[in-house]
């Protein structure tokens, strides 16, 4: 027998890994990560009401969720020595690996706001007001902070606004097409 929560959670797995992964480059927290989100997901799956959108709400739980790791962090020390920063650099042995460091570093320089509305519209397909309710403002406000956050990633990568489309050349550079 079919189940529609369960076959929507696979369902939004693929694009759940690679939202988590604009979070952490590490693939082992990026699938923590995800793993945490459907674990809370599936033990809430009685607050979910079904007929609204599955996926937003695996977005937002996953958001979330690095937003409380991020303010636990906070807390912790820091790597002063630099041993656990120089065990996450991968030199890169292709172009493309090249090119993939130099958006993740220009996606870095975003501030928050705008790489998060960026991902979420530019990368993972969702309608600005999807979005919007993933990140709890104003359709508006999302629609202002992707535009912003598109013409800064063109700054910082030197790249023409008529040679860019957001949505297919982002998309597919972080793999969430």
């Amino acid at each position: 027998m079919s189940d529609p929560f369960r076959d929507g959670l696979v369902e939004a797995l693929p694009g759940l890994r690679a939202f988590a992964r604009t979070f952490h480059r590490d693939p082992a927290r990026a699938d923590d990560l995800v793993q945490e989100t459907m674990l809370k997901a599936w033990s809430k799956r009685e607050q979910f009401e079904m007929g609204t959108n599955l996926r937003a709400w695996l977005f937002r739980i996953l958001r979330n969720t690095y937003l409380s790791e991020l303010r636990k962090l906070k807390r912790e020390v820091e790597d002063v020595d630099g041993a656990h920063t120089a065990s996450l650099v991968v030199k890169a042995e292709q172009d493309g690996h090249m090119a993939m460091n130099d958006l993740q570093a220009a996606l870095a320089q975003l501030n928050e706001e705008q790489r998060e509305a960026l991902l979420l519209v530019g990368a993972s397909g969702f309608s600005y007001e999807d979005a919007a309710e993933i990140i709890g403002v104003a359709p508006g406000t999302v629609k202002s902070r992707v535009s912003r956050g598109r013409q800064r990633l063109m700054d910082l990568m030197g790249t023409e606004a008529a040679t860019i489309e957001p949505s297919q050349t982002l998309g597919s550079a972080i793999g969430m097409s």
